[in-house]
């Protein structure tokens, strides 16, 4: 075994959770520095977590680092994770890989010409949660999936002042949170075939008026879509729907349901990696919640970088793959051109459904621990 060197770029609230499972949870990786747009979150984080701070042209020049972690907002991640790959790094990066799918297909390439991992983010799906409910459909508990439905609903206006991410391209409510939602389906049913969709952006001059906040007063232009709806053909025979709406109300209501010929499966929220899995049969009324099998029921975040790690020492295709996030931003990007044109999108993409993990790990339960799933 050998730990790869690791980097992380972008020390925003993200960057926490990540460098606790990283360096306390993960021991294939040797997290290194780290570094972020004005240095100071960088200071702060390296102080906290005994790493160094470091400027970006450091990591891209520093031999010795093998993986890089991004976790900048979406608008700069084209930019970043080809100049980490020019540099010879692999790269775990959080989603979406880009928003432009024809720039995700170009960084897919690079990839591939200089022999290097990239990963992408969500890696919600490696969790407990999900785990279960791909093994509970593996094993046919609910029979043949016939449909789908995902929905999630948002107040984005109550975070476009203080996260501005989220009012820029790529940090929609389909991009940024949908994306937990598809990638959990493309995880369990494999590729979409063809793709129709609305999306809108309503409101899109919006005034800050917390008086809390420095910008008071100011008005912010949302540049992305914050009501997203669409239907989905898999390549398998599935149908699906999805109704991702950012200009409603918090708390969440979220549902990602899988109808079968033998029962109905509902999924815990997939931007967690955990939460109940829960089974109706044909024929009964009774609502069974099945056993979490897997490990990683608590927050996770990093997994994918560390299962890309143990992949690349094994000689394994790593589960959070290029190929996976590439078909979900064409997807996202179909969505967006089917709006736009008026017609349904047929999808140009493929890939393989991810392995799934080892059952039986659960965190501190049976065997060593969760991360023995992953060598």
């Amino acid at each position: 075994m050998r730990k790869l060197k690791t980097a992380v770029i972008g020390c925003g609230d993200i960057s926490s959770v990540y460098l606790d499972n990283m360096i306390h949870r993960f021991s294939i990786l040797d997290v290194a520095c780290c570094c972020s747009a004005h240095g100071e979150s960088a200071k702060r984080q390296a102080e906290k977590y005994g790493i160094k701070a470091v400027e970006f042209s450091d990591i891209l020049a520093d031999d010795t680092i093998d993986l890089a972690v991004n976790l900048t907002p979406p608008k700069v991640h084209y930019e970043i994770v080809k100049e980490l790959l020019n540099a010879g790094k692999h790269v775990y990066t959080e989603k979406v890989v880009t928003a432009d799918f024809a720039k995700a297909m170009e960084l897919k390439g690079l990839a591939e010409e200089k022999g290097l991992r990239l990963g992408v983010a969500p890696d919600t799906f490696l969790g407990a949660g999900l785990q279960t409910a791909a093994k509970a459909v593996r094993d046919g508990l609910i029979g043949d999936v016939t449909s789908c439905h995902a929905s999630v609903n948002r107040d984005m206006g109550s975070l476009y002042p203080s996260l501005a991410f989220t009012a820029e391209p790529g940090g929609g409510i389909g991009f940024d949170v949908g994306i937990y939602y598809i990638t959990a389906l493309l995880s369990i049913l494999g590729p979409v075939q063809e793709a129709s969709g609305f999306l809108a952006t309503r409101r899109p001059k919006r005034k800050i008026i917390d008086p809390g906040n420095p910008r008071f007063g100011e008005e912010l232009t949302v540049e992305n879509e914050n009501l997203m709806m669409a239907n989905l053909i898999f390549q398998n025979g599935t149908m699906g729907t999805l109704h991702f709406n950012g200009d409603s109300i918090f708390p969440e209501k979220e549902s990602l349901v899988l109808y079968g010929t033998e029962g109905v499966l509902f999924l815990p929220n997939p931007d967690t990696f955990a939460g109940p899995v829960r089974l109706v049969k044909k024929g009964c009324d009774d609502v069974v919640t099945l056993p979490l099998e897997y490990g990683f029921a608590s927050n996770s975040r990093g997994v994918g970088a560390a299962e890309l790690a143990w992949s690349l020492n094994a000689g394994r295709k790593h589960r959070a793959s290029m190929e996976m996030a590439c078909h979900a931003v064409e997807l996202l990007n179909g969505l967006v051109q089917s709006s736009r044109e008026r017609t349904s999108y047929q999808m140009t993409t493929t890939f393989e459904k991810p392995e799934s993990l080892p059952c039986g790990y659960r965190d501190g339960y049976m065997r060593t621990n969760a991360e023995s799933a992953l060598v």
